[in-house]
């Protein structure tokens, strides 16, 4: 039963749209009609700049990180996986915006690693930084960092349910990446601007 009730409670954490919340609070806009259509922290922060990015870059990992530890201290590594990927379907598919389209789940995974095994966290956003400071790809270093984590759960000899979510939330992410693979197979995926909301070709 606990298992349960944390499984669901990440579902319903990560149903909440903070990036959409956020910009329809302040600036009275729906985010999904500007950029890339996405509510994640990647298309706020191009859209709306850094002040708006960084707190939903820290909502979204928060809804990934909570229920994946709550579910590991309570029971154990599988029902905090079970969580996180809760959480990470809830991101995507939101139960408050009607099972629309939501984000892409990067942020949310990553903090499901920091709650189930927070080495390969740590690992894993060192990856992305040095992708996405080398790119200046969000995309780029988002899908290289997931299937990267996969090869480093298995060398750090992880628990077989991290590895496992470290799996499937690569597949995951790859998956909801298929347009930007199609923008950088054709040369027009845009590269990310930290100083500005706006992006730069």
């Amino acid at each position: 039963m606990t298992a349960a009730l944390v499984v669901l409670g990440g579902y319903l954490l990560g149903s909440m749209p903070f990036g959409y919340w956020l910009v329809r609070l302040l600036r009275h806009e729906d985010v999904r009609t500007v950029g890339s259509g996405n509510i994640g922290a990647t298309n706020v922060w191009r859209s709306y700049g850094r002040a708006y990015g960084l707190p939903i870059v820290v909502l979204d990992v928060a809804k990934g990180f909570v229920p994946a530890l709550v579910g590991t201290l309570l029971v154990g590594e599988l029902t905090g996986a079970l969580a996180g990927g809760a959480a990470m379907l809830g991101h995507w598919r939101p139960l408050f915006l009607r099972f629309q389209r939501g984000g892409k789940t990067v942020a949310t995974a990553g903090g499901t690693f920091f709650g189930i095994a927070p080495l390969l966290g740590v690992l894993g956003l060192g990856v992305w930084i040095v992708l996405f400071l080398v790119s200046r790809y969000a995309s780029v270093a988002s899908m290289t960092t997931a299937v990267a984590l996969v090869f480093l759960a298995v060398v750090l000899d992880e628990p077989w349910p991290v590895i496992v979510f470290a799996a499937l939330s690569g597949v995951a992410v790859l998956v909801l990446h298929r347009p930007n693979i199609a923008r950088l197979r054709a040369g027009t995926e845009t590269r990310f601007r930290l100083r500005r909301g706006a992006p730069t070709g």
